[in-house]
């Protein structure tokens, strides 16, 4: 008898949620998972495949397909559904708040279609649909309360995503999100801080502060410099290892955040600085405000400050007028920025923002040769960087589930301060995910680093501690364990460059 067997036999509920896009969708499923716990559901083992009592699709708008994979994807379970009595499926996210009239008229197996602005709706939702036996379309068109005040089942013991803002107040031509997820909405400092001193007493040790616009952070409250005094505060919190935040908006980015990040201790030499074009004129278009020598004079004051930070970005290439000149002035930013990273995506139309209908769309032919230069640039730079970190000694904090081949190579993983995947030789000595290694740099990568000597040191941590304690609860009770308040996930490592996501910062 199966897991998902079992739990039907004794009159328990699984559940499935599937999330696309970016990192406020991972976050909000989370809220989504501890929701459908909070009212008794058990998570379905991995792999079920739509062989859960609910399956939760978190969805995203922000590419031309979007839709298309969505109802495949609900397709897939018609026939599930149909031959398992009771069984339901709700669709959430960016894509049910901009297409809440369709949904159901195209695949009227749904059960519940909910919006960005009232997932705490869904258990009641399920519940209602279940009762009155059709289907339930609820979208809220405002936030009704901040989402963090909802239960979350974290996914991590030791890393935590802390969410500062929900929404964003820009209006880039290319983007769907302000229109989905609302104007910037801020919490105030004192929850923030509240809710990073609970996980830290919970045994997390690294929070990344999440919102649409991060840095944007006091624009709702008044206060053009609170996020830099929300970093300077994180630093007072005894035992918070380490902080990160994203995304910024170089619009945003003030003197007084740089100073914040270089004199705060536990914020991390990392930093992460969508530029979406080196081009002026394209920049312009896509209605950014900033300009070439703006950006530029970023990067250079962060390094001047933090000379070990490592810098990523976000570039779209072939958004519609993009000439090769203006393309040229991209490849001319890559070369002066020298990011550690760049998560490369071809320009794709955003249904209902403004560049979806603009003139000079760019061939595809055009725009996937425009593509793999900038990759094959962007490589290049990222190897040299990464050379330039053998013979370093490094912290690590171990990771789990980051290297996919360590089982056979007989390695660990885990993330140095500025974010980089660092690749190390298993220690004798027992190490948990939480815990800190020293280890000395002895091979790079373009998109990893191998430490292939003896590990210098191990550092226990009550991070490690807590992922240990949670391991134990959850072989003890496979399905559905929820520890602690508040209960916030762990932030995913930054994909390769050719990852996915919207991109949009």
């Amino acid at each position: 008898m199966s897991s998902i067997d079992r739990s039907q036999a004794v009159g328990v509920k699984t559940y499935e949620v599937r999330t696309y896009g970016c990192q406020m969708n991972v976050h909000d499923s989370e809220r989504l998972s501890g929701l459908l716990e909070d009212a008794g559901y058990v998570r379905a083992p991995e792999g079920s495949d739509g062989d859960a009592d609910v399956v939760v699709f978190n969805t995203c708008a922000v590419r031309e397909n979007a839709d298309n994979k969505l109802y495949g994807n609900l397709g897939h379970l018609a026939p599930k559904k149909a031959a398992r009595p009771g069984m339901q499926i709700a669709v959430g996210g960016c894509l049910a708040q901009k297409d809440r009239d369709t949904i159901v008229k195209r695949a009227p197996w749904v059960d519940v279609v909910f919006g960005t602005h009232n997932i705490g709706k869904l258990p009641v939702l399920l519940e209602r649909a279940r009762v009155q036996e059709e289907a339930q379309v609820e979208i809220a068109e405002s936030l009704e309360a901040f989402p963090s005040t909802l239960p979350t089942r974290r996914e991590s013991a030791y890393a935590a995503w802390v969410s500062i803002s929900v929404g964003c107040n820009n209006t880039c031509t290319f983007c769907i999100v302000p229109a989905l997820r609302g104007k910037e909405k801020d919490r105030r400092p004192g929850d923030i801080l509240a809710e990073v001193e609970a996980l830290v007493a919970e045994g997390v040790s690294e929070i990344t502060l999440l919102g649409q616009n991060v840095n944007a952070y006091g624009s709702d409250i008044g206060d053009r410099e609170a996020f830099s005094k929300l970093l300077r505060a994180c630093g007072q919190i005894e035992g918070l290892e380490r902080v990160r935040f994203t995304s910024p908006h170089p619009r945003d980015f003030t003197d007084d955040v740089i100073a914040a990040m270089a004199e705060t201790p536990n914020v991390m030499p990392q930093l992460h600085m969508p530029l979406q074009s080196g081009s002026d004129t394209v920049l312009k278009a896509m209605r950014r405000s900033y300009r070439q020598e703006r950006y530029l004079g970023i990067i250079e004051k962060v390094r001047a400050a933090i000379p070990h930070a490592a810098i990523t970005t976000d570039i779209i290439v072939g958004f519609p007028g993009e000439t090769e000149e203006d393309f040229e002035q991209t490849l001319h930013v890559v070369r002066e920025a020298r990011f550690a990273q760049a998560f490369t995506f071809q320009y794709s139309k955003r249904p209902g923002t403004p560049a979806a209908t603009m003139e000079g769309q760019i061939p595809k032919k055009v725009v996937q040769e425009r593509y793999e230069r900038l990759v094959a640039l962007q490589e290049e730079i990222s190897w040299e960087e990464n050379k330039k970190q053998i013979g370093r000694t490094l912290e690590l904090m171990v990771a789990e589930g980051e290297g996919r081949k360590d089982g056979t190579t007989h390695r660990l993983s885990g993330r140095a301060p500025d974010n980089r995947l660092v690749h190390f030789t298993k220690p004798e000595q027992e190490v948990r995910p939480g815990d800190v290694v020293t280890v000395a740099i002895t091979y790079a990568a373009p998109h990893h680093l191998l430490a292939e000597g003896a590990v210098l040191d191990v550092r226990r941590t009550r991070a490690g501690d807590a992922w240990e304690k949670r391991n134990a609860a959850e072989a003890a009770k496979p399905a559905g364990v929820m520890l602690g308040l508040p209960k916030i996930g762990v932030p995913e490592p930054l994909p390769v460059a050719t990852g996915s996501g919207c991109g949009c910062d």
